[in-house]
């Protein structure tokens, strides 16, 4: 079962796993501080010719290998790639996109990393799914991140050839919350490795994975910690914590119990796995003891991008699909986008599409570039892309109408093209839960948005403070706001020449700059107003984010359209034309977030959520009959649920499961 712990304990391993340190300047960061610091974004990166040529070499490749070899159709229908595709995939180098050619890969830039899933997650989602899984969080990210030369020489050229792999951390009673995690992870007697035991849930490519990343909690020994970032014997003390491990999926003790299947993305190999007494030496743990969940955090910095791609793909997609039926369907005497509601929305598919890829596009090329600190700005990508995504993907369906609810294959039998946008939805829900729900990436983003006053004011909030600590902690802040706050005040947003570089799309940076400052301002009264209870007002932090999330998204869209401009002049009004309708749009989005920040139910909605948890309320229940029948909302784990219902420790069934083979779902 998951630890119980304390919220404070919860919060001090997160706290523990962030990456502390901002070593290079951060666009996002200054930008929640009142600083638009374009000079950060623009003039953008220049692509590298030879990384431009080895790109579209293998997007040609992959497109033709799409085209030819795999039948998206057959993929929904038999809710399962086929094993020739994988080869396939696995043949044309897909697995090694990110893995540098001296390990064995393509060694893609981001850009084209990012290109290269928006092609394929537009011909299925499955695929683009299998393939981030593997690459963003599986075990070639951890591994060129924080894993020694031996271990890359060992794994890099198996994961980017032949190697499929997954990445094991969530639990049936552990999500966002890792400080309860139940997969241990105990050093042997002998010092030469360790033994894993636990029970992980949705593990993307766990039912086929050849090697995972698994996570799991060395425990702690209060002595003399080893100097070297390796395991230690048994006996010498270990440094404990959760940890990150190399594990071959053929290992004795490993069973996939179960493959998952959801609402949408049909096709992928989700598990839960079953790790018993799983031996794994020392040379597997990747970095140190304790460094695992720091290790994640930092591989989903540049792992989240992936999402965006796979958002922006479907995003396009969905104006093309909008455009041609919009076009072609006649009612009251005229196409139907023509009429002003379709209109409406055709227009927001098409600027929403824009300013999603200029945020993609920003985010890549600097982390291609690697000269500025990026994850915020990966972070906002991945929580704005997710959440418009699924906008875009409910008003296409809306202006498909019929059409967009019945499936593809229906539509085909009947004559008419397979326009999958049912499954586009079904695809696209996932997007707002996986790799950092909404909820958690408001969480997530307003905590490094909040880093600079915790920095100076942390010890006047911490609640544990002794009071000298805050006396000499309030001097420190008062120096700091003192210089800081003045600046909220005026700046290069209220001068009318500002910007003009940009021209027209001038007028929306220097709107972006005054609402840099009014957010800052209004981040900073929260603070002032609920002090250490802040952390509580979720509701109030989430619309922090989104602010800035549409702040970036502005920035990005001005700049992105100035580098079409340079780069492909013959798009330049085009490009302008959409950006400065994404802005218009945002804009008024970031209005209404102002305004929300202070008018609100926030207060009224929590109280009556708890009245409701309570129990109070539930006449409104009456009338139904609810589907789902018996059980619990959250199941015990199997072995648990065994010895209650026959007191025996017989809990684990074989189901079929050849240990010490490559693991098969049960």
């Amino acid at each position: 079962m998951a630890q119980q712990v304390s919220e404070k304990q919860a919060r001090q391993v997160a706290e523990d796993a962030r990456e502390s340190d901002w070593k290079q300047p951060s666009f996002g960061k200054e930008l929640f501080m009142g600083n638009l610091r374009l000079d950060l974004i623009h003039p953008q990166p220049k692509l590298d010719p030879e990384a431009v040529e080895k790109g579209e070499a293998f997007l040609s490749r992959l497109k033709d290998f799409l085209q030819n070899e795999v039948d998206p159709a057959q993929i929904e229908r038999d809710a399962r790639i086929p094993e020739q595709v994988i080869e396939g995939l696995k043949e044309i180098g897909a697995l090694g996109m990110k893995v540098p050619e001296e390990y064995g890969g393509i060694g893609l830039s981001q850009v084209y990393y990012n290109r290269a899933l928006m092609l394929v997650g537009g011909w299925h989602a499955a695929l683009s799914t299998l393939l981030s899984a593997h690459q963003s969080i599986g075990l070639a990210e951890p591994l060129l991140l924080f894993g020694s030369q031996e271990q890359k020489l060992e794994w890099l050229p198996k994961v980017a050839r032949t190697h499929v792999s997954a990445f094991l951390l969530t639990e049936p009673d552990v999500g966002s919350d890792p400080a309860r995690l139940a997969t241990t992870a105990t050093p042997t007697e002998d010092g030469s490795g360790y033994d894993l035991a636990g029970r992980k849930l949705w593990a993307t490519n766990g039912a086929i994975a050849d090697v995972v990343v698994v996570m799991a909690k060395v425990p702690r020994e209060d002595r003399a910690q080893p100097a070297e970032p390796a395991a230690s014997p048994k006996g010498e003390g270990n440094r404990g914590g959760i940890s990150a491990f190399i594990l071959p999926y053929d290992a004795e003790g490993v069973t996939v119990e179960h493959r998952n299947e959801f609402m949408g993305l049909k096709g992928i190999e989700n598990s839960v796995t079953l790790l018993e007494n799983v031996r794994v030496p020392k040379e597997n743990l990747i970095g140190r003891e304790g460094d695992g969940l720091k290790i994640a955090l930092t591989t989903l910095n540049t792992g989240r991008l992936a999402l965006p791609a796979i958002c922006v793909g479907t995003s396009k997609w969905a104006v093309k699909v909008a455009r041609e039926f919009a076009s072609e369907r006649v009612q009251w005497g005229q196409a139907v986008g023509k009429h002003d509601a379709v209109a409406q929305k055709i227009a927001y598919l098409a600027a929403s599409a824009f300013g999603m890829e200029a945020m993609l596009d920003v985010s890549s090329r600097l982390a291609d570039d690697k000269k500025n600190d990026f994850r915020i700005e990966a972070a906002i990508a991945k929580l704005f892309a997710s959440e418009t995504g699924w906008k875009v993907t409910d008003e296409l369906m809306q202006i498909r109408g019929g059409r967009g609810y019945e499936t593809a294959a229906s539509l085909a039998a009947r004559g008419e093209k397979a326009v999958p946008v049912e499954q586009a939805m079904r695809d696209m829900r996932i997007n707002r839960i996986f790799e950092g729900s909404t909820e958690i990436m408001h969480l997530l983003i307003a905590r490094e948005a909040v880093d600079s006053h915790l920095q100076v004011a942390g010890d006047i909030l911490d609640e544990d403070t002794e009071i000298k600590a805050k006396a000499r902690a309030a001097v420190g802040a008062g120096k700091f706001y003192a210089a800081w706050l003045p600046g909220l005040v005026s700046g290069a947003g209220q001068r009318p020449g500002s910007f003009d570089e940009f021209g027209d799309l001038a007028k929306h940076l220097r709107f972006t700059e005054r609402a840099a400052r009014k957010q800052a301002r209004s981040l900073f009264y929260g603070m002032s107003r609920w002090q250490a209870k802040l952390e509580r007002r979720q509701a109030f932090l989430g619309r922090i984010v989104d602010i800035g999330a549409e702040l970036f998204a502005i920035s990005s869209a001005v700049v992105y359209a100035n580098t079409i401009a340079s780069e492909r002049p013959e798009r330049a009004d085009q490009a302008r034309e959409l950006a400065d309708l994404f802005c218009a749009q945002s804009r008024r989005r970031v209005d209404r977030l102002f305004h929300d920040l202070w008018r609100n139910e926030d207060d009224a909605n929590h109280a009556a959520a708890l009245k409701v948890l309570d129990g109070d309320y539930r006449f409104i229940e009456e009338g139904i009959i609810d589907p789902s029948g018996d059980g619990p909302m959250i199941a015990e784990p199997p072995a648990e649920a065994h010895e209650a219902e026959q007191g025996s420790n017989g809990a684990f069934a074989d189901a079929g499961a050849q240990r010490g083979a490559k693991a098969t779902v049960a």
